[in-house]
């Protein structure tokens, strides 16, 4: 197996083009924190990303930022911190949770994020990775570079080809430099703890909370038996509501939030530096990081069925679970043995009427699980035909990331 490290979008151009001329398909890699999320790359050789670095351009007031695709995530941040802004779609970090850790050498990149579409619990208030990608440029698996958007918030180009590459998994093209919206910091952060809440009870809690003029951007549920970030032992059903601005506006909302749910719970705060790593932990599925012996599942639902899902899959499989994104993201831990709850899982997020109300996404489990079971929601007949399209206009001999998604894809 060889490994190719483009220092520049020519070199990568040509890397491409020449597994492309000799019919050998490669795996994509750059920070390699996500490596073993999706199903096992079927590749012949290694295109390393992690040259294709640093940030290229960078003016704080215009609220962009341009950089190589293969920049670490922490660079990205660290630079950001210090002009007082943030990624606003809050990207996890889920290194521990799959097993991986900067030991390991590995690092989430901008890119990799970008590519995956993976947003943390602000989505729910500022969108997701997606609405945030502003422009690229990038090489297709035919070879060819090729560029979209732009570097300003306000652009038209024709298609948004980067909300297509958001998700893509490096399946149809790879990323040489990406460009991101950023957003002001809040001054300041507080967290609602709402304790010995079930879980009837937590959805309303949190459909109210976002519903109101309060400016909710996160809204999450630890049911008993689930650890709790920075919390005591003990707490028997935790609703976590966050309320971020100017000081007096973040104190205005916490009271009002306070006095409207006041016989919801037992209540806590916490603020600052406590909350900012409370809500990190929750994005980065922490709560379920230290099970090592069980597949995780990613499963977006209408937020009223978060709960009541949750529910109904601990009692079927025995999972350990939680919520974010106001009931939207279920997060469920299920043992590891025979398909690991695939079948439960997907047939318990189908409606009444037999349609599929979500989708269910194996984000942890062992090499042999992914390659065996559905690891992305099975798509209809005619999405998985247009699917196979746009892979086949972008990467007609099937190079990037063969197998990535979906099997012989």
């Amino acid at each position: 197996m060889t490994q190719f490290t483009p220092a520049d979008l020519t070199e990568l151009r040509d890397q491409i083009a020449g597994v492309l001329a000799a019919g050998e398909p490669v795996e994509l890699i750059a920070g390699g924190s996500k490596r073993g999320f999706g199903r096992p790359v079927q590749a012949a050789h290694i295109l390393d990303l992690t040259r294709l670095s640093g940030i290229r351009d960078y003016t704080p007031s215009e609220l962009v930022l341009t950089a190589g695709a293969g920049t670490p995530l922490g660079e990205i941040e660290s630079a950001l911190e210090e002009a007082g802004q943030m990624l606003a779609f809050e990207p996890p970090d889920w290194r521990r949770l799959l097993g991986a850790g900067e030991q390991d050498g590995t690092a989430p990149t901008l890119g990799g994020v970008l590519s995956c579409n993976l947003s943390g619990p602000r989505r729910i208030h500022a969108g997701a990775a997606r609405d945030h990608f502003l422009g690229f440029r990038a090489v297709s698996g035919r070879g060819e570079i090729f560029k979209a958007g732009g570097k300003v918030i306000k652009n038209v180009t024709g298609y948004d080809l980067p909300k297509l590459m958001a998700g893509s998994y490096g399946t149809l093209a790879a990323l040489e430099e990406v460009t991101v919206k950023v957003m002001p910091r809040p001054e300041t952060v507080a967290t609602l703890l709402f304790t010995k809440v079930e879980p009837a009870a937590a959805e309303r809690l949190m459909t109210a909370a976002l519903g109101s003029p309060n400016e909710v951007s996160g809204a999450a549920y630890l049911p008993a038996g689930t650890a709790v970030p920075l919390g005591p032992p003990g707490h028997n059903g935790t609703v976590a509501l966050r309320v971020e601005g100017s000081k007096p506006s973040v104190e205005f909302r916490h009271d009002s939030l306070t006095r409207e749910h006041r016989t919801a719970g037992s209540l806590e705060m916490l603020a600052g530096s406590e909350a900012v790593a409370f809500w990190r932990a929750i994005g980065d599925a922490a709560p379920l990081s230290g099970l090592a012996d069980r597949a995780v599942w990613r499963i977006s639902v209408a937020p009223a069925r978060g709960a009541e899902l949750g529910e109904a899959i601990s009692r079927s499989l025995d999972a350990v679970w939680f919520l974010d994104w106001g009931g939207g993201l279920l997060w469920a831990a299920v043992a590891e043995t025979g398909d690991a709850g695939a079948d439960a899982i997907r047939a318990a997020i189908r409606g009444p009427d037999g349609r599929n109300t979500g989708h269910a996404t194996l984000v942890k489990g062992s090499q042999a699980l992914r390659g065996s079971v559905p690891v992305f929601e099975p798509q209809p007949a005619v999405l998985a035909a247009l699917s196979r399209r746009v892979k086949n206009a972008f990467d007609p001999v099937h190079i990037l990331n063969p197998g990535r998604m979906v099997e012989g894809s």
